[in-house]
């Protein structure tokens, strides 16, 4: 996927502003992932769009399909302490002050093992000012009969403990031109309330609140842009975002496994594309709330050696 300027012919110009692109498919399924970022870029089924993508002469926008690592969402100042040290990273937010989704977003990901059906890309993140840590990320990707999965595996082959918390990023849609007459189930009994950067300040009970969707009905015209948390899982441990079609011809169930207690919801009303907002729902697994690094809150502690491995997905349904 990364591949040697030098080596680049003529025939393969210009390179796309997301990179290498390396398509996967299974029957009708198709996703592409990208270099830059190591996300999805597109997901369709018989040509109809599952993830609100973004085109092959596009710069990722607005973080759709990425990896967040080494934290989601937003750090305030971009300060945290860790092992009775002091770091501060980059702030990349400017207008609230926040570094924001992590260290990884526009790094050249390669690609590692690929299959018709699947690819894995990787990324070695080496130590930096503000953190000063050493991860080997591999991000699997396979379309199949359950739709699509993604396997996220960070390992700490550096010398010293690191903090880690990881989400991602899609925008899901059935096909409305807008998310407010999409029907939602987001099985959440809580949600966090935010100050004017966004950043947590308190939690509160759906119960009452224009948040409250553990009933399905549309999603209407309420502004979401929060985290989700005391989430309601199956038996099988999965927690299950529904999105659905008004007429019900289609459906988008998001799902993660237990390694993600939190789960932000963005309805887009802030994205700096005015064609983009309100199109589809951003949906966002997260090991960790917002400015996890400060509070500790969600925050993995990975010792020199250690692995882990989380998964989510994403299952249509179209009738």
């Amino acid at each position: 996927m990364a591949v040697d300027d030098s080596a680049t012919s003529a025939e393969e110009l210009p390179v796309p502003p997301s990179g290498q692109q390396a398509e996967i498919r299974w029957g009708p399924q198709q996703a592409t992932v990208v270099e830059v970022g190591g996300g999805v870029r597109t997901y369709r089924i018989g040509g109809l769009d599952v993830i609100d993508g973004y085109g092959i002469d596009e710069m990722c926008p607005a973080v759709h399909g990425q990896p967040l690592i080494p934290w989601p969402n937003r750090l305030r100042g971009g300060a945290y302490d860790w092992d009775g040290e002091s770091y501060q990273v980059p702030i990349d937010e400017p207008d609230k002050g926040n570094a924001l989704h992590g260290l990884t977003r526009w790094r050249n990901w390669t690609v590692r093992e690929r299959t018709e059906s699947s690819v894995t890309v990787g990324l070695r993140l080496h130590p930096r000012a503000g953190y000063p840590f050493t991860l080997d990320l591999a991000v699997r990707y396979e379309v199949g009969p359950g739709g699509l999965t993604v396997a996220t595996t960070a390992h700490n082959v550096g010398a010293r403990a690191c903090p880690y918390a990881h989400g991602a990023h899609p925008y899901v849609t059935v096909g409305t031109e807008r998310v407010d007459a999409a029907l939602l189930r987001l099985p959440a009994s809580t949600y966090l309330l935010t100050d004017e950067t966004q950043i947590p300040t308190d939690r509160r009970p759906v119960d009452g609140t224009p948040f409250d969707f553990r009933r399905q009905r549309p999603v209407g015209d309420v502004a979401i842009d929060h985290c989700f948390t005391d989430l309601q899982r199956d038996r099988d441990g999965m927690l299950r975002l529904v999105l659905s079609a008004p007429d019900a011809s289609r459906s988008v169930t998001v799902w993660a496994d237990r390694s993600y207690p939190h789960l932000q919801i963005f309805t887009g009303d802030a994205l700096a594309e005015p064609e983009r907002r309100r199109r589809s729902l951003g949906v966002e697994p997260m090991t960790a709330p917002p400015n996890a690094f400060a509070t500790g809150e969600g925050l993995r502690r990975l010792e020199p050696g250690t692995a882990l491995t989380t998964r989510w997905g994403i299952s249509p349904q179209f009738r």
